[in-house]
């Protein structure tokens, strides 16, 4: 067998692979030898099948199959052997003419072929010990419980029959059917569906012409449709609604009490305050430690500069462009609606990749000098917090992740990365200030519309 470096530029490299005809044909004879002992024909006794009728039979299914063990093999220690990982996984190029290709699967002409692949690239980890990082943290206020309890009671508020005018806050229930052009449109009739006045559930302008009315009222309601409205067919048209009202019904008073707490299978008010406090503090801890970790990472992507794997930031950007790309079209919105261009946007998210797999592969090596462990323990919670999410299809999430490495991984990645996320906070000089819960919530939106926060993964 013969390797030759045939590109060595960057992280860039190429081997051409050669393997002799002769070394084909003798892993050939070995395999038709074992295949021999186990194969049963018809008219020939266990063991007796004689070769060339095994070759014939077998031949090229078992070419076929030494080839592909060959080429894995040889990538495998080549990359060993050269003391190289590979970024990704390397691109074989084998011949694409079939009747090259049969000489091969017939041992009589040499298999040649070329590795691509990108290395990981090398570099230092620069010390970040005593790096500055402000934690913020924001105290649960009880105005803050209250105003969630009153979500809670809100989302759960009872309404009851009246007969008089709908006014703001009372929920009427309509069957309509909506025209374009005196034409009805898809998706643009229901028969009994409910509304509550004020609650920007429907078209702008839809609710407020439901005021003044009663049941058994029948009513043409005009509107237009926002022009970032998400069915396209329908942005910016204007529709007529032929509405017909079946019942008005009044708000019930909310009352936070424990029949109310009761209602949720609490036993007290007191007990779902405590809950939600709960909740509360947790949901503040998670943006607490969004920005902490945001303040770690600016300051190692400040700190190093080294060349990246085309091929994982082409990756990466393909993964964030994807997801940009469906917001837009979901939202109904242009990238001038964005105060930006398509050509802007793409070299801001270009670099956002960048960063992105910067910091993967810092991170990586960070927790690998640090001997930073995922545990099974760990990787089992993991596991069962994602089967949790699938009752009733918990065998088969378990058998997705047994069969699929990178499943298993993209459970690992996170996991791995709070970890190193803990190791650094060791080292950096971390002081907490106190802030409000409207500055720490300013921060949090700050960070979604930088883009820069999300989870580096590693690689």
């Amino acid at each position: 067998m013969d390797i030759n470096e045939t590109l060595s530029e960057g992280l860039k490299r190429e081997l051409r692979v050669t393997v002799p005809a002769s070394e084909l044909d003798e892993r050939l004879a070995a395999r038709l030898e074992e295949l021999r002992g186990q194969v049963r024909l018809k008219g020939f006794r266990p063991g007796k099948v004689p070769p060339d009728h095994l070759k014939r039979l077998y031949g090229k299914a078992a070419m076929a199959e030494i080839v592909e063990k060959i080429v894995a093999e040889t990538t495998r220690n080549a990359l060993a052997e050269r003391g190289e990982k590979a970024a990704m996984q390397p691109q074989v190029e084998m011949t694409e003419d079939e009747a090259e290709a049969n000489e091969i699967l017939a041992a009589r002409a040499d298999l040649t072929f070329t590795v691509n692949y990108e290395i990981l690239p090398e570099f230092e980890v620069v010390d970040i010990k005593g790096v500055k990082v402000e934690r913020p943290i924001a105290d649960v206020s009880d105005e803050e419980v209250e105003e969630r309890l009153q979500q809670i009671g809100e989302s759960g508020r009872s309404y009851e029959e009246v007969k008089r005018k709908a006014k703001d806050g009372d929920r009427v229930t309509i069957g309509y059917v909506g025209k374009i052009d005196g034409e009805a449109f898809e998706g643009g009739t229901d028969d009994n569906t409910q509304i509550v006045i004020g609650s920007g559930q429907f078209i702008p302008g839809f609710e407020e012409k439901l005021k003044g009315l009663k049941a058994g009222d029948e009513k043409p309601i005009e509107v237009t449709f926002p022009q970032n409205y998400p069915a396209a067919h329908l942005a910016g048209k204007e529709a007529v609604f032929d509405v017909s009202v079946k019942e008005v019904a009044a708000p019930q008073e909310i009352k936070l009490d424990d029949e109310f707490a009761q209602r949720l299978g609490v036993e007290s008010i007191e007990k779902v305050k405590e809950a939600v406090k709960s909740q509360l503090e947790s949901e503040h801890g998670s943006v607490t430690r969004q920005s902490v970790k945001r303040q770690l990472f600016d300051a190692l992507d400040e700190k190093h500069d080294f060349p990246l794997p085309e091929k994982l930031v082409e990756q990466e950007f393909e993964n964030i462009w994807r997801q940009v790309l469906h917001d837009v079209e979901h939202h109904g919105r242009s990238f001038e609606d964005e105060g930006t261009t398509e050509e802007a946007a793409r070299a801001d998210y270009q670099k956002i990749a960048e960063r992105r797999v910067r910091l993967g592969l810092l991170l990586s090596r960070i927790g690998e000098q640090a001997e930073v462990q995922v545990t099974e323990e760990e990787m089992q919670r993991a596991l069962y917090e994602q089967v949790r999410r699938y009752p009733g299809q918990e065998d088969r999430v378990v058998e997705h992740y047994r069969n699929n490495p990178d499943a298993v991984q993209a459970l690992r990645a996170p996991i791995f990365e709070e970890k190193v996320v803990d190791y650094l906070l060791e080292l950096a000089e971390v002081t907490d200030k106190k802030v409000s819960r409207e500055e720490l919530l300013a921060a949090e939106e700050e960070d979604d519309h930088d883009h820069h926060h999300h989870h580096e993964h590693d690689h």
